[in-house]
């Protein structure tokens, strides 16, 4: 019987960012593939149940609340990653012997206590972190957390080094990841995100309106939604549908000031998936090159046209999907061309997204990796 510890940066339920969205589907991919799932997870508060979607699909889930000590802020390991550390967590590890998993480096904080240990250990890494943090760093506009996630980027940059060795196999997201951790420690496997999806929709040729969706509490999207408002107060003729459920008073208020931009709310994967499926097209911008972002999958798979720039994935058969704009001009072109265009693209899509990125064939490579023999 096969076994798997994952260690969890967060409760992956509801998959509702990227990052959850990536561990809730694999597991779940896993699980249906036979592996039996030990969950770990660190929670800010731990919850008084679990949901029947995760215990559908685990053994055993544990909790461990993260530390909420700001003296870790001096700490010379990353303070995502010393947070997340527990005493309890070594003990139920021990209890069962399984290869473990951990998904993120901000949930190794006790490799130097593991590696003595009858565990073989495996990473998902989830990004280059030290470059994730530079990049908040720079579209952040607080100074003060600019600074923080400027030291956070210094830390990891060491950190990585040191750790990414410590593993069987490094399972990475991106080429330019698989690409960078081949340079630091030769253990790096090529393994996409996980998403959920499973069929292309046929959908009809025409959507109703443009879309952008995404967490508005990050500030790369923030600034992603800047340029994209600035790009429809000159394309009046064209409605833009803002899908988010965590846009400030402040962007509430510049998104009401242009006639032809609506902002609605997702609050559920059924209104995400409505939201999709009624779009013409839509636009997805990134200033951060840390891999295929998961929003660019849901839109294949679920909606019509996309236009994206340089940072929302590194997979050129992805890219080979979607209509790419080098700049804000370029995008702007895009939009003025595919207005009244009728969208045929299922079937192509079809060929490069149910054969090559299934959560299916993902999690086969996984197992292969993992559970040698």
């Amino acid at each position: 019987m096969k076994a798997l510890h994952v260690i969890s940066f967060n409760y992956p339920y509801p998959p509702s960012y990227g990052g959850v969205i990536d561990v809730y589907y694999k597991i779940k991919a896993l699980s249906d593939l036979g592996v039996k799932i030990h969950l770990h997870c660190f929670v800010n508060q731990i919850p008084e149940k679990t949901d029947p979607e995760i215990t559908d699909i685990t053994e055993n889930v544990f909790f461990y609340q993260k530390k909420k000590n700001p003296f870790l802020y001096l700490s010379f390991m990353p303070f995502a990653a010393a947070i997340r550390n527990s005493d309890i967590l070594i003990n139920n590890l021990a209890k069962i012997k399984a290869p473990i998993l951990f998904e993120g480096l901000q949930t190794t904080s006790l490799l130097t206590q593991l590696k003595s240990k009858e565990h073989p250990l495996y990473l998902r890494l989830h990004n280059n972190e030290a470059e994730y943090y530079k990049g908040i760093s720079f579209s952040e506009k607080n100074i003060f957390k600019k600074i923080i996630y400027k030291i956070e980027a210094i830390k990891y940059k060491s950190y990585q080094k040191k750790y990414l060795q410590e593993f069987e196999s490094v399972f990475c997201l991106s080429e330019k990841e698989y690409r960078e951790t081949e340079n630091y420690s030769g253990n790096a496997k090529l393994i996409h995100i996980f998403h959920g999806n499973q069929t292309v929709k046929n959908l009809d040729k025409k959507g109703a309106y443009f879309l952008f969706h995404g967490d508005l509490s990050i500030s790369d999207n923030k600034k992603a939604l800047d340029e994209v408002i600035e790009l429809f107060k000159g394309l009046s003729e064209y409605k833009l549908v803002v899908a988010s459920d965590r846009a400030s008073d402040d962007l509430k208020k510049k998104i009401n000031a242009v006639e032809n931009i609506d902002l609605v709310p997702i609050e559920t994967h059924e209104n995400l998936y409505h939201l999709l499926e009624n779009a013409h097209a839509n636009i997805l911008l990134s200033f951060q090159n840390s891999g295929t972002k998961v929003k660019l999958f849901n839109s294949l798979y679920n909606s019509r046209f996309v236009i994206i720039n340089q940072n929302i994935t590194d997979d050129k058969s992805l890219k080979d999907l979607c209509l790419y704009g080098a700049s804000i001009q370029e995008i702007r072109q895009h939009i003025i061309d595919i207005a009244e265009k009728n969208y045929t693209g299922s079937e192509r899509r079809k060929k490069v997204l149910e054969q090559t990125h299934s959560d299916e064939s993902k999690a086969q490579e996984m197992i292969k990796v993992i559970f040698k023999d």
